[in-house]
């Protein structure tokens, strides 16, 4: 699959990157790499990477292309770290001449005319940088740096049961090049003061199901003026990824297009309900967007079932 997908690459002068909307470390270093390796080892081509602000990660320093529909026409688009065609940032992908997909999500549905997935992997960018290191692409620090980015975060620093031997083969091989480890991880996780003491105040929010399944529900009046709902419920789930006892864990934040649920286990496979509530995602990290509080109730009420049950 890695030699079709380099040889689409070298097929097209003009190449278009896109990843899911509201991106986070993965979907933005994924993009970001690629676009990198691309330019970096086919230097004319034409590359483009479009799509929403990286509101989750204000420190990467990235502008977005705004193009016109008419560069589609005869270009390819590549499509990065999305499971689900309605999560793709720009829709346009359709117009493109040809379509290639790198993906570590579940298998859910086919999207391009060239689909690279393999949930194996801890990361999109994991993927790619296996497509980089098996087809001997030029690797700069730019590039490594990005997809070092996405391996760290989606694999929560390396501690997720996702990671395996491959993953730090990978991340050593990513090493090669200078990284800044220090400067990207004070980016990644240094927090003002005031945000440690917010997430204090957010714990006090945690409740429990009969099942102990963990959760937090945040409404939009208790949304801090001006944030946006998806990073700010990815933020939260993370609080209660060590509480002694829990199995599964759960946030909701309300936001303008629904209720943002984000879906943690360390032992059951949460992705069916996450796909039942029209989401998807991993066995053991899933998300969705549920309508309204009724909904995303139903939801817990089965994460709650689904705890009460044996581990498969």
């Amino acid at each position: 699959m890695f030699k079709k997908a380099l040889k689409l690459i070298k097929q097209y002068h003009r190449i278009i990157i896109h990843r899911h909307s509201h991106p986070d470390g993965d979907a933005l270093g994924s993009q970001m790499g690629l676009y990198h390796l691309i330019k970096d080892n086919f230097p004319d081509k034409e590359v483009y990477m479009v799509g929403d602000v990286a509101t989750r990660l204000p420190f990467v320093e990235v502008t977005f292309d705004e193009i016109p529909d008419e560069y589609y026409r005869g270009a390819l688009a590549v499509i990065l770290d999305c499971g689900s065609s309605r999560l793709i940032c720009d829709e346009r992908y359709k117009l493109a001449e040809k379509t290639l997909r790198f993906d570590h999500h579940i298998y859910c549905e086919k999207i391009a005319d060239l689909d690279v997935v393999d949930s194996s992997y801890e990361s999109a960018c994991g993927l790619v940088t296996m497509f980089a290191k098996t087809c001997k692409l030029k690797l700069s620090t730019a590039a490594a740096t990005s997809l070092y980015m996405g391996m760290v975060t989606d694999s929560g620093r390396f501690v997720f049961d996702s990671t395996t031997a491959r993953t730090f083969e990978l991340a050593a091989y990513l090493l090669s090049r200078p990284i800044d480890l220090g400067s990207l991880y004070y980016d990644l996780y240094a927090e003002d003061f005031g945000e440690i003491i917010k997430n204090a105040d957010n714990m006090h929010k945690i409740k429990f199901t009969p099942h102990n399944v963990a959760y937090i529900y945040t409404t939009r009046e208790e949304l801090p003026e001006g944030s946006d709902a998806a990073p700010v419920s990815s933020g939260l789930v993370s609080l209660m990824r060590d509480i002694k006892g829990v199995f599964i864990w759960v946030n909701f934040t309300e936001g303008e297009d629904g209720v943002h649920t984000e879906l943690r286990s360390n032992r059951y496979n949460i992705n069916p309900v996450a796909v039942k509530y029209g989401g998807g995602g991993h066995k053991k990290a899933s998300g969705c967007t549920v309508p309204d509080r009724e909904t995303a109730m139903r939801l817990l009420d089965d994460l709650d079932a689904l705890s009460a049950s044996e581990p498969v």
